[in-house]
């Protein structure tokens, strides 16, 4: 069986998806060097960070964190577009299984009841052919021990893609709506809901607004990445 496994790998070699070097035999995805070069961000403090600061005034949230700091150019950005433009659902995964040993390490996110995606409009979702975040949110919850579920929050307005606009674009894009097709399953529920990047957090304070009109909700918030 090693010997098949030789052969595949020499004439399909597995690359680092960052730097496109071969990758070893005990890498996955990423190359450890470039793994130790991912900026890591990880708040200690789920409560008071970067992250909560955004939404303060807006909206009430419980914690808020995120993994690795996005820049308009680096390796961060080469795994978020591999994930959302060329198919690469693995880097869904493998950023969900690192966020989520983090998260459980941390023991701050216990007491969550369900995982929630932020929803693609089921235009770009059938065009893309999958919801980035799923394979993301699935890796937390296997480590979470919590459900994770992508058909209660539903997108009902149809935007193009804001990965190239500016700061200020973002923010005054607010068109984006969401609708919760089951107000009773999340009554009195904390949720914890994911997304990839963070930028002003217009979407996220967009679907946030449509699960507080449920009773008792708590809502918690963690992303990918942090664009700033």
């Amino acid at each position: 069986m090693q010997f098949l496994k030789d052969i595949y790998s020499l004439f399909y070699p597995k690359i680092c998806i960052c730097c496109k070097n071969l990758l070893l035999s005990n890498e996955i995805l990423v190359c450890t060097i470039c793994r130790h070069d991912l900026p890591i961000i990880c708040y200690t403090d789920f409560k008071k960070n970067k992250i909560t600061d955004i939404f303060y005034g807006k909206i009430h949230i419980e914690n808020a964190n995120t993994l690795l700091h996005f820049q308009k150019e680096g390796k961060v950005k080469e795994l978020i577009h591999n994930l959302k433009y060329r198919g690469r659902q693995e880097v869904g995964a493998f950023l969900g299984n690192w966020f989520g040993s983090m998260l459980a390490d941390l023991h701050v996110l216990g007491d969550i009841d369900i995982i929630i995606p932020v929803p693609l409009h089921k235009k770009k979702k059938r065009k893309r052919g999958y919801n980035q975040l799923t394979t993301f949110g699935e890796s937390i919850s296997k480590i979470l021990h919590k459900p994770y579920t992508e058909d209660i929050l539903v997108r009902t307005s149809f935007s193009k893609t804001q990965t190239f606009k500016n700061r200020m674009d973002r923010f005054l894009n607010t068109t984006s709506k969401f609708y919760l097709k089951d107000t009773l399953a999340l009554k009195n529920k904390h949720v914890l809901l994911v997304d990839d990047v963070i930028t002003t957090g217009a979407t996220l304070t967009s679907c946030c607004l449509e699960l507080q009109k449920v009773e008792g909700i708590k809502i918690s918030i963690i992303t990918m990445a942090f664009a700033e």
